[in-house]
């Protein structure tokens, strides 16, 4: 078991995410991930999903496309009390160095301060929460490899 703060770096490798700044947050019992252009599909009969994702509010114009099967698509309610039906994918997350597979529910949060929840299902057994702390794992911004992202037009 290892303490995280309330924001943490991390890594989403399926996904082809090297470094995005997570919100590690208690209150959201699923991990949440901002897309946009969620285009649907399917790939030998399974539900997949092609994802237009952008990492980094500061750079709005650079994202990343990618592409994950769909495991679920289940209702999410936001802290407003809203219900939102989302598609939830999943990916293996790296934090500290550990990596475990969670679940992401992709929507997108391009009004919120961070393209990246951790909720309570990821956390569970694995880590401790100090909520005054940031940053706690280490980890510095990187740039992240040009042919990876995609100027948005």
């Amino acid at each position: 078991m290892f303490t995280v703060g309330w924001h943490e770096w991390v890594r989403l490798p399926c996904l082809g995410i090297d470094q995005m700044i997570a919100k590690i947050d208690t209150g959201a019992l699923t991990s949440a991930l901002h897309a946009v252009e969620i285009d649907r599909d399917y790939v030998g009969g399974a539900p997949w999903v092609k994802l237009k994702v952008h990492t980094d509010r500061h750079h709005p114009k650079k994202f990343l496309l990618t592409e994950a099967a769909v495991v679920d698509a289940r209702e999410v309610r936001s802290s407003s009390g809203d219900a939102q039906r989302r598609l939830v994918i999943e990916s293996d997350l790296i934090m500290g160095g550990t990596r475990w597979p969670i679940e992401l529910s992709i929507t997108d949060r391009k009004k919120m301060g961070f393209r990246m929840l951790l909720g309570r299902r990821a956390m569970a057994g694995r880590m401790l929460v100090d909520p005054a702390a940031a940053f706690l794992l280490g980890g510095t911004i990187r740039a992240p490899a040009e042919s990876a992202f995609i100027p948005q037009e």
